[in-house]
């Protein structure tokens, strides 16, 4: 090939490295070609995709017809029920305009070549579909041509329909429909005065500031919403929950505004507030619905305060071995800027460094999260946790188990004793200092005194400064005995040093409590209850075991000790107290006794009291000083009796133990006292800190599911029987109500479980003697004289074959759900038992859980119906309980429907003297009553029958509920019907139950031994 030689005329020379003038131009040329390239032929545009929504009906799954379409178009004439959802799918544009074609959920991500498909319009349907499947839980019933914006439960659906903007995807509706996306939408609550000076309330929906009908509209998840019209063409309006102002975060609608959507809450399309009401309204709701809503008026006839502030909430958790976590943050109030740190909480609360000085919002300007550990925690806990407490708008919640604490701020008092000891010529030496009562360990305080420290924290909670003037020459005289005596442990005292142990003697005083507490116990022991005549004021002609029981409490009263009459309910409690006030009133008794009963029995204590001690005056507090302007110290002045509710106790508990420390109170009585058998509650604390000679507790279920429970009222009946709450659960709690921790009771485990049997026993035994002496208890088995016969039978039900359809579909979901949540029960106790109440629901209805199933049979209704119809035509009269008001109703509309007449009472019951009133003087055969409303504090011994629709892992519970009729005063047998439905939770949880009745029975009626705790291995079993 021949080479070409370089023109030396053209002028491109070579250059230094090689390169000719031409080379270096080439780029030139070749940029250029590119840039001016033109494609040998233009690409195919994509399919245009765009989101088409349409309103469609859910078709309801039976039996017969499972297979087939899951949804339905509504049509522009139809009338939208509550089945109606709005549906999404993928379009795409054609000649004819925008179609399905092959186009699905489940196929589009295969459609990309196929169809020519955009691939991020592509990703983005599939992004789209994904959101859908994540909040879908169940996954069965799809429609698989459409998903429903309803069930989109995450507000980044909003994020995600602006991104389709962005990739020109259109959000269309079907044929007849235009839709329109908006920017923001909120169901409010319009306010406006009408002609007669009342206050019409009604929702509205307000979409970009204009009103559409919200009786056309739904809710997405909680943060969006969809309204829509019956026009021609239709319209869809899709709007999302407005932004939070602060941070711009995706807004959520409160449950209260979800209810207003359709009209399906109880306001419905609205409600009118007459004139005499206004003033009610505008008062105590309207600030409510401020927090809770949106309220306007539109007309601008109703004044519409501005919100109340958000309120400050503190979280206090507790963890074990004295460790307090702190965290803060404001309510998450609809509207207002939060206030100052300083302008809630005062100066002098909080530590200086904790005070930030900034604007606070809700992003910042709080203490950061704190640890406290050991006396730090427990000063915290007694002292700025009480004062936060009290103030208006603070919240303060407290998480994990508190530990008892107790910070003692009486005067230290010192006793000091010398014995022989084992070493000649030495004396140990006994060193006691008391606090409040409170003895404390020498060790520890030894220990805190030589290290120099300012505070003590014991183990038990118990805490105390080492600042008083005591402690210092105490730590100085316990030093020089140990540098002269080189003692370890037990400290001691030589003979000849004279000197110190005078100025021990000269530092010393007497310490009282304990040593009288423990005179008080042998002198009540060697006396012994002896029989005493009831009084001759009392009217009430005493049966034998009542006369027997105020006789031993006369025996307390005597030597000033507590005790728990814990008699079954309905033989007498109240009148055999009486009779102990009038006694003691009688003897030497000058100050009121305070009696304390739940809001519903507290009229019975007025009205028993008129009838048996009626030469006793008796003042009932029915309000709090602030409400009823009238001081307690001047209801008790010339009162034997005061009857107060423990809500009041609670709220007044400064004024009632004013009177003690002042006037004083003879005793204090508790009614029902299983009200105070938490230790972390306010009333627990209350009736634990009133200072009085003597407290008496009335609980025919003084036990209900732990043996904790027992040491809550020991603790106030009966101080200082038991140790602290650490200490009771290691020598009883754990030992008698579960086994040890790797004991084996399958093959192979030899003898270990006889012998945890055998501490269990012993433990038991013991614990019954430490009791002894201060419960009286007797059965009606006991006293089977004094009462009529009691007949009990279960009837099984068999659920429909719909009913166990639907049941069995919710049973798997749940276990599926739930078994592994189990694994930490402590964490998840919430969702776990909400599964187990759907459950327990879902047994007696399916329509309880989803109005949707009201066409499903409810087999235990026909069931009571079949015995109700026999027990009102032979003239019977039949008290029927429930757990759940919505099945209760169920059976008042069948009782309407059979004409037959019925009382109705629950917690939402106003008047409910009036109704219990009613029925006792025969208006009605038949009187439906919620467990919870109803289950105590009653005498309806005019009924002879009782059904219990549902049973409950609590069976003192249920107990209560059977002794409203078969008490003392009933004169007919009584029968009882436990309804259960077959091959469900029910049969499982009254299983249960009667385990948790062989517990009590074991510590209280002194039956056989029985574990109690609800564990994790028993959820598992409830859920089968």
């Amino acid at each position: 090939m021949a080479r070409t030689e370089p023109d030396p005329s053209s002028g491109r020379g070579e250059g230094a490295d090689g390169s000719t003038a031409g080379d270096t131009a080439r780029w030139r040329e070749t940029l250029g070609d590119y840039l001016t390239t033109v494609p040998d032929a233009t690409p195919t545009p994509y399919t245009q995709l765009a989101l088409q929504l349409e309103l469609r009906e859910l078709i309801p799954r039976t039996t017969h017809r499972w297979n087939g379409p899951v949804t339905r178009a509504v049509g522009r004439t139809d009338e939208p029920s509550a089945a109606c959802r709005l549906g999404a799918r993928p379009v795409a544009r054609t000649a004819r305009g925008w179609s399905r074609g092959n186009l699905s959920w489940t196929n589009l991500p295969h459609q990309l070549n196929r169809q020519n498909l955009d691939p991020e319009q592509q990703r983005w349907f599939s992004q789209f579909a994904a959101l859908y499947r994540a909040a879908d839980l169940l996954g069965t019933g799809r429609d698989a041509d459409w998903v429903m914006l309803d069930d989109y439960t995450n507000p980044v659906l909003w994020a995600l329909l602006e991104q389709a903007r962005s990739l020109g995807i259109l959000v269309v509706g079907a044929s007849g429909t235009e839709v329109r996306v908006a920017q923001a939408a909120e169901p409010v609550l319009d306010m406006r005065r009408d002609t007669a000076g009342g206050i019409r309330v009604e929702p509205q929906l307000l979409i970009d500031g204009r009103d559409h009908d919200i009786q056309h509209a739904r809710a997405i998840g909680a943060h969006g919403v969809y309204a829509f019209d019956d026009g021609k063409p239709r319209t869809i309006v899709i709007a999302p929950a407005p932004t939070t102002s602060e941070t711009g975060a995706p807004g959520r609608f409160t449950p209260e505004q979800l209810q207003l959507l359709g009209g399906r809450g109880r306001i419905g399309d609205g409600i009118d507030v007459p004139a005499d009401g206004v003033d009610e309204f505008t008062g105590s709701f309207l600030p409510e619905l401020l927090d809770r809503t949106a309220v306007r008026s539109g007309d601008s006839t109703v004044k519409i305060p501005p919100p109340a502030p958000p309120r400050l909430v503190l979280t206090a958790t507790h963890r074990p071995r004295h460790v307090l976590d702190l965290e803060w943050h404001w309510t998450s109030q609809r509207r207002g800027t939060p206030p100052t740190l300083a302008e809630v909480i005062p100066a002098g609360i909080l530590p200086d460094e904790w005070m930030p000085d900034a604007r606070l919002n809700v992003n910042g300007g709080l203490p950061s999260p704190v640890t406290l550990r050991g006396i730090d925690a427990a000063e915290f806990a007694t002292r700025e946790l009480s004062a936060l407490k009290r103030l208006p708008g603070v919240d303060v919640v407290i998480a994990g188990v508190k530990a008892d604490y107790r910070e003692l701020t009486g005067t230290p008092k010192l006793s000091v004793s010398a014995v022989p000891s084992e070493k000649v010529d030495w004396f140990d030496l006994g060193v006691t200092v008391t606090v409040d009562d409170r003895t404390i360990p020498f060790t520890p305080l030894f220990k805190a005194l030589a290290a120099g420290k300012r505070r003590l924290l014991l183990v038990d909670g118990t805490h105390l400064s080492l600042q008083h003037p005591l402690f210092a020459p105490l730590a100085d005289l316990i030093a020089e005995a140990a540098e002269l005596a080189e003692w370890d442990t037990v400290p001691v005292i030589g003979r000849h040093q004279t000197s110190l142990w005078a100025d021990f003697e000269d530092l010393a005083d007497e310490a009282e409590p304990a040593l009288e507490w423990r005179e008080l116990l042998a002198d009540a022991a060697g006396d012994g209850p002896r029989p005493v005549d009831p009084p001759p004021s009392l009217t009430a002609e005493l049966r034998p075991y009542q006369a027997e029981g105020f006789s031993w409490l006369a025996h307390l009263w005597r030597h000033r000790l507590g005790g728990v009459l814990a008699d079954d309910m309905g033989l007498g409690k109240t009148v055999q107290a009486l009779a102990l006030m009038q006694h003691a009133h009688d003897t030497d008794a000058t100050a009121p006794f305070l009696v304390v009963a739940p809001t519903s029995v507290a009229p019975g204590w007025v009205a028993e009291a008129a009838r048996f001690t009626p030469g006793l005056t008796v003042r009932h507090v029915t309000s709090t000083e602030a409400a009823g302007g009238l001081r307690i110290a001047d209801v008790a002045a010339g009162a034997h009796i005061v009857v107060t509710s423990y809500a009041l106790l609670r709220l007044d508990f400064d004024a009632y133990q004013a009177v003690a420390t002042s006037t004083g109170w003879s005793g204090l009585v508790l009614d029902e006292a299983q009200f105070v058998k938490n230790r972390m509650s306010r009333i627990h604390e209350c009736a634990r800190d009133l200072q009085v000679r003597f407290t008496l507790a009335l609980s025919g279920t003084p036990m209900e599911n732990s043996l904790t429970e027992l040491h809550a009222l020991f603790a106030i009946v009966a101080p200082g029987l038991f140790a602290s709450p650490r200490r009771f659960a290691e020598d009883y709690v754990r030992p008698i109500e579960r086994p040890a921790a790797g004991i084996s009771t399958g093959v192979g485990a030899g003898n270990a479980p006889a012998v945890a049997e055998g501490m269990r026993a012993e433990r038991l035994a013991k614990l019954r003697r430490r009791i002894r002496p201060f419960m009286l208890r007797r059965t009606k088995q006991a006293v089977a004289a004094d009462l009529p016969e009691k007949q009990e039978q279960t009837i099984v039900v068999e659920l429909a074959p719909e009913h166990r359809e639907v049941y069995e579909l919710y049973l798997t979901r749940e276990r599926r759900k739930l078994f592994g949540l189990l694994d930490d029960l402590d964490r998840n106790r919430m969702i776990v038992f909400r599964s187990l109440t759907l459950l327990r629901m879902l047994a007696l209805d399916a329509s309880l859980i989803d109005p949707a199933n009201g066409g499903v049979p409810s087999s235990k209704l026909d069931a009571l119906f079949e015995q109700l119809d026999d027990v009102v035509a032979e003239g019977h009269r039949a008290l029927v309980f429930s757990q759940f008001t919505g099945y209760l109703r169920k059976a008042a509309e069948r009782l309407d429907a059979a004409g037959i007449r019925y009382q109705y009472l629950d917690g939402s019951t106003r008047d409910r003297q009036a109704v219990i009133s009613a029925f006792k003087e025969g208006e009605a055969p038949v009187f439906l009553i919620s467990l919870k409303a109803g289950g105590f504090g009653l005498n309806l011994t005019e009924a002879d029958y009782v059904f219990l629709l549902d049973p409950w892992w609590n069976p003192a519970a249920e107990d209560q509920a059977i002794d409203r009729t078969h008490r003392i005063g009933q004169h007919r047998n009584v029968m009882v019907y436990r309804m259960i439905a077959a091959d469900t939770i029910e049969e499982k949880v009254m299983a249960l139950g009667r385990r948790k009745a062989a517990l009590f029975d074991a510590v209280i009626d002194d039956e056989q031994l029985f574990g109690s705790a609800l564990t994790a291995e028993e959820l598992r079993e409830l859920l089968g």
